[in-house]
């Protein structure tokens, strides 16, 4: 099994302040023979008539001291799994959660915000400190 992420349990209480019941811990997916584990499945009702949505969050943390090398694992990771939920659960929506300092400092230089549009990566950012959701972009 793979090592959490030093911030999982922050983005897991910060989902649950905001009424987001976890389902998976870790999120266990398998595709064209592949098995994957995404840090967190989720979903929260949403009205009566709407139902349920259900998301997958991918946590990083940015603690290492290349962050472009991180974002390259996390880039591959969201990629492959956002294939794998199509796939088999497309009614998940995935995030790649950053803590607020990185995402400040690192994620609005120029060729981060033209990679997070090319491939449409959606963002939760996250107070490592206060276990809190700060910004949801899809």
């Amino acid at each position: 099994m793979a090592a959490k992420d030093i911030f999982h349990n922050a983005v897991k209480k910060g989902l649950e302040k905001e009424g987001w019941i976890i389902t998976d811990d870790p999120l266990r997916i398998r595709a064209g023979r592949v098995d994957m584990q995404i840090d967190l499945g989720a979903e929260k009702l949403i009205a009566a008539e709407r139902g349920e949505e259900k998301i997958a969050v991918e946590i990083k943390s940015f603690t290492s001291p290349s962050n472009i090398s991180e974002f390259h694992t996390a880039l591959g990771q969201f990629l492959n799994y956002r294939v794998a939920l199509e796939e088999q659960q497309p009614d998940r929506f995935l995030y790649l959660a950053v803590p607020q300092g990185t995402y400040k400092t690192f994620f609005n230089l120029p060729f981060l915000e033209t990679i997070i549009a090319r491939f449409q990566l959606s963002l939760l950012v996250y107070d490592p400190n206060k276990e809190a959701i700060l910004e949801w972009k899809k």
